[in-house]
């Protein structure tokens, strides 16, 4: 049951000073002010060990968090954060649980804010991306109406050389016509391979990319070197919408 409406604060007054007088039995008291007995146990229990402060309606949230990053935690991290400017929080996080395994450590995520907070971090803007170019794609029934070009990922191999796959297929044949290790997705590397290419198996009708360079770029009409270079070549290049590899 809850006190009346006409004023919370007035009514708990009243109720605690008639408990004072001490001349109503405690549930009849209760009964006259529309509040049951645990209610009214309550704000006496409060109304002793808090006085006339303690009257009125307190907030309900919790005063301590089960899942709060302990204070000598997010020091640290922020003390990590200052040595180390171009780290962020996933590379952060794992780096001090190494150093400080006896420590809980929250999420890369909950430090990312921690760091924001502390104004160590910046939120990054959303990257602009070329916009799809060629659809609907035309048609694909023989060998060379379609290449399709994509990078698989950079990765790091045994001998510690860093490597991103660039593979070129035939659309029709599904035949796959390069697979090339470079050492990293920009022009002056992509564009031998291609050149190689184009002398071994013929000029394609389209090449279709994604939208992430070499092949397209935010400039106007999403042209990158490479796909101006292909138009020069007589090439069609087609670009899929972001994020729709299929």
């Amino acid at each position: 049951m809850s006190w009346k409406a006409t004023s919370v604060l007035e009514e708990q007054v009243r109720f605690i000073e008639a408990w004072r007088g001490g001349r109503e039995d405690f549930a009849r008291l209760c009964q006259r002010f529309g509040i049951s007995r645990k209610t009214g146990y309550k704000r006496v229990h409060r109304f002793q060990t808090e006085g006339w402060e303690g009257l009125g309606d307190h907030s309900r949230a919790p005063l301590t968090h089960p899942n709060r990053t302990a204070p000598e935690a997010e020091e640290l991290l922020i003390q990590a954060k200052r040595a180390h400017l171009t780290w962020g929080p996933r590379k952060l996080v794992p780096w001090l649980r190494e150093q400080y395994p006896e420590r809980a450590l929250p999420a890369p995520s909950t430090a990312g804010g921690i760091l924001e907070h502390a104004g160590l971090v910046r939120r990054r803007r959303r990257g602009r991306h070329a916009a799809a170019w060629g659809q609907p794609f035309g048609a694909v029934t023989a060998p060379n109406d379609a290449w399709c070009a994509d990078f698989k990922g950079w990765f790091r191999t045994r001998d510690g050389q860093g490597v991103d796959p660039l593979t070129i297929s035939d659309a029709s044949s599904r035949y796959f016509l390069v697979c090339q290790g470079l050492s990293e997705p920009r022009f002056r590397r992509v564009w031998p391979v291609f050149e190689r290419a184009f002398r071994e198996y013929g000029m394609p009708r389209v090449i279709r990319t994604d939208n992430g360079p070499p092949f397209a770029s935010t400039a106007l009409g999403g042209l990158s070197r490479l796909s101006v270079w292909w138009i020069k070549l007589g090439i069609v290049p087609e670009r899929i919408m972001p994020g729709h590899p299929e």
